[in-house]
């Protein structure tokens, strides 16, 4: 067994991976024994994520303020503090607070046998994002 006291500073979320301000506190990085990823993301009004998909897919558990989560087809979805989200692996998706609101998640993504948790692609233009 092992216990994180220490889990480092909170980061501002690099712009390879997001759109405007993201803060991402890892909880694990999966080289702790268990091959799976744990961060908490605290998104500010109208940031998100880039497109981007998990090999193995994600879990996200919403813990505070409303979201959105979109998919590829042009589906979204409004997401609340309690929600739970379920991506298929290899789904592209994008997370991210609304245009008023902030939003934070636990994103909790098991790594390949690759130890890879997510490929990223381009960021989310406003026209999807909005949409």
């Amino acid at each position: 067994m092992q216990v994180i006291t220490n889990k480092g500073a909170t980061g501002i979320g690099p712009t390879e991976r997001f759109v405007g301000t993201a803060l991402v506190d890892r909880v694990t990085t999966g080289t702790e024994g268990v091959d799976v990823t744990v961060a908490s993301v605290t998104f500010t009004p109208c940031s998100r994520t880039n497109w981007h998909t998990h090999p193995k897919g994600q879990i996200l558990v919403v813990t505070d303020g409303v979201g959105w989560v979109g998919t590829r087809d042009g589906q979204k979805h409004e997401i609340r503090a309690g929600d739970v989200v379920i991506t298929n692996p290899d789904e592209e998706h994008w997370h991210g607070a609304t245009e008023s609101n902030r939003m934070t998640h636990y994103a909790i993504t098991p790594l390949d046998e690759n130890s890879e948790a997510a490929v990223w692609g381009a960021p989310v233009a406003d026209e999807h994002y909005l949409a």
